[in-house]
């Protein structure tokens, strides 16, 4: 691998190595840059990956799911507690290490929500200065150069130039619930787009239906995650520094307002500046934000290229409803991928009902074999409840919504003026309270998802919607748009303060999409990498 000095003055610094900051970093070295990546975790390979969920429950902290010191509250009149934490991929490769591996488009309704359906009381939904046409081409690229199986011409997708580069992930038992309930309720069952392989493919392995993909590593590099996809192709242009266990605490600036590079702790806990002349922040939708606002300075006291007051704001996750059941035969949701089967039916929900919005399902069995229970009226200890646990493990689905989430201004994320992490900085303040809209549109969901379980002969459900703080797919909080008073970045992913200073990653997002975000993140860095390196090369940055 290449390396470079700090006092080399690189041309591009790049902030994460995630699902955005691992195709920047591919994207930008092939295209002849020099690039240095900090990572704030380590670099791991397959080798180091294990199915261990014993120790994945017992000892969390050595998990590939960290989970950094945050605050949280639901209004700004609110005291921030800590509490459990967002989880992050602090490891090259970030979260899609770890992820589940659903790729799905966003429709194109998503990009122009304000026009075609209004805005909310309460909330600051807006059209992104893109359109889905613009994006397409980088959805068709994610899907070709990361590697996603699934099948072309379900009816609710978006139009697309192109198939997938390898077929559908074989059907699993919950996909054969899922079409059979589907297919009773008029529904249409798809083969779900995914991010792990059902062939080899470019020279890595397909799946081997181990059954544990979510929370964990792929052994076998089936799943198209930046480490395996990414990195390697940026590593071996020899244009490309990887350096891991780096944790970026400013970004620098010169009397010219541009950024010079940044400083970071390495592994020995020194304090060391990289010089860059031009930084890519990919670092998630929380600590992008927060690395801004850490980053202040004289010109920007309210945080680094926020003049607007928009960093931090329009935080989002992705919400839903879902329900779960019990089938009197076993469902052994536990072999194979997360999800073989996905219902689109529902991108756009009917608007007569008062919803706004819309989403997708899936069904999923139970993947994990501790830290499971039983319901209400069931025995709580000795045999009888083993015996029970057993049968809830192995007969038990769920059916659940990935639905808009409403960004909201107030929802956000800042510093906390008390705690500090372990190097002495200011934590992320987390603030959100869901929209009252979304509580509609989730329990609307839970509704439906109780009609699919039990559609496909459930025995037993219980209903229930995600209405509160997720854990995952950061989302909105450096959003881009056209005008600089409202948002932070411009439709080339430059931020409008400063003009050599690049935000990449779920941060962007305009709205919160109808299902997982990301392929959409991907799509964007894709795009983001051409954009940046024809102002490059023309020397406009």
């Amino acid at each position: 691998m290449k390396t470079y000095r700090p006092s080399d003055e690189v041309d591009f610094v790049i902030v994460g190595s995630g699902a955005a900051g691992g195709v920047m970093a591919h994207e930008l070295s092939r295209s002849g840059f020099s690039v240095v990546v900090l990572e704030q975790g380590p670099w791991l390979t397959e080798k180091d990956f294990s199915h261990d969920e014993q120790n994945d429950m017992y000892h969390p902290e050595k998990s590939l799911r960290r989970t950094p010191p945050q605050t949280f509250r639901a209004k700004e009149a609110d005291t921030a507690k800590t509490a459990d934490g967002i989880n992050y991929g602090c490891l090259v490769g970030g979260g899609t290490v770890h992820f589940t591996a659903n790729y799905w488009r966003f429709p194109e309704i998503e990009f122009e929500q304000a026009t075609r359906l209004g805005v909310p009381d309460g909330s600051s939904v807006a059209d992104w200065p893109i359109t889905y046409k613009d994006l397409e081409p980088y959805y068709t690229k994610v899907e070709w150069e990361i590697g996603v199986s699934g099948k072309a011409g379900n009816p609710f997708e978006p139009p697309r130039s192109r198939g997938f580069p390898v077929p559908p992930l074989p059907i699993k038992s919950e996909g054969v619930l899922c079409e059979r309930g589907a297919k009773k309720l008029g529904w249409h069952a798809w083969p779900a787009p995914m991010a792990i392989l059902s062939r080899p493919y470019r020279g890595r392995a397909a799946c081997v239906a181990c059954g544990l993909c979510g929370g964990y590593g792929c052994e076998v590099k089936a799943k198209s995650s930046t480490l395996v996809a990414m990195i390697p192709g940026a590593v071996a242009t020899l244009r490309c520094e990887i350096r891991p266990d780096s944790y970026v605490r400013k970004i620098e600036m010169g009397p010219n307002g541009r950024v010079t590079g940044v400083t970071y702790f390495d592994k020995n806990k020194k304090d060391v500046f990289q010089r860059a002349k031009a930084v890519v922040l990919s670092a998630n939708g929380i600590e992008t934000p927060r690395l801004l606002l850490l980053s202040a300075t004289n010109a920007f006291p309210d945080g680094l290229a926020n003049s607007s007051g928009q960093i931090g704001r329009n935080l989002m996750f992705n919400g839903g409803g879902g329900a779960s059941a019990l089938f009197d035969h076993e469902v052994n949701g536990w072999k194979g991928v997360d999800v073989s089967r996905v219902i689109w039916d529902f991108f756009e929900v009917p608007r007569e009902l008062g919803l706004y919005g819309g989403g997708g399902f899936d069904m999923r069995g139970n993947h994990y074999s501790l830290g499971g229970g039983t319901w209400e009226g069931e025995p709580t200890w000795g045999r009888a409840w083993k015996k029970r646990a057993k049968v809830y493990h192995n007969n038990w689905c769920e059916a659940g919504a990935h639905a808009t989430l409403l960004p909201v201004s107030t929802n956000r994320v800042d510093l906390d003026p008390v705690e500090k992490d372990a190097w002495g900085l200011s934590v992320p303040r987390i603030t959100f309270t869901v929209h009252p809209q979304d509580t509609k549109l989730y329990e609307w969901f839970g509704a439906r998802s109780r009609e699919l379980l039990q559609a496909a002969g459930a025995a037993k459900v219980t209903e229930g919607h995600g209405g509160g703080r997720a854990t995952q797919h950061l989302l909105g909080t450096c959003r881009m748009g056209k005008d600089s008073k409202t948002s932070v970045i411009d439709a080339d992913h430059r931020t409008h303060d400063v003009p050599n200073l690049f935000i990449v990653d779920g941060s962007s997002f305009v709205t919160s999409g109808r299902g997982q975000p990301t392929m959409t993140i991907q799509a964007l860095a894709f795009r983001a990498a051409d954009r940046i390196t024809q102002l490059a090369k023309a020397r406009s940055i």
